[in-house]
């Protein structure tokens, strides 16, 4: 039986392990993309500082430099907020419409003194 289980969910496994390939690929995109803007602010500064460019066009630049840096690191954040979240249902607010607690016995012989007690 554990063989046939195998073969049936093959595809799904297939499936499942390609879409993980494709995630990781995109994750490790987004951290390059990030490297390569802090290497261009780099760039961007030794260039004033060597006289390369005018002080408007490092202002400009940086700014749209800062501004993609910021978009990434704030999509970065809202992708790990989801993540830490996504085992949450999200209804902390719900929480005072929580039934009172019941008690669950851990034992068949609690169990028993219990319904003894009910019944009593």
């Amino acid at each position: 039986m554990l063989v046939v289980d195998d073969v049936v969910l093959f595809p799904f496994k297939s499936l499942l392990m390609v879409f993980r390939e494709i995630y990781n690929a995109a994750v490790q995109e987004q951290e390059q993309e990030a490297t390569r803007i802090r290497q261009e602010l780099s760039e961007l500064y030794l260039s004033l500082e060597t006289g390369a460019i005018d002080e408007a066009t490092f202002d400009d630049r940086e700014r749209e430099l800062l501004d993609r840096l910021d978009a990434l690191e704030a999509q970065e954040d809202e992708d790990n907020t989801e993540a830490d979240d996504s085992w949450d249902d999200d209804d902390d607010d719900d929480d005072e419409d929580v039934g009172p607690y019941v008690y669950l016995p851990y034992s068949e012989t609690e169990a028993e003194a219990e319904a003894e007690e009910r019944s009593s």
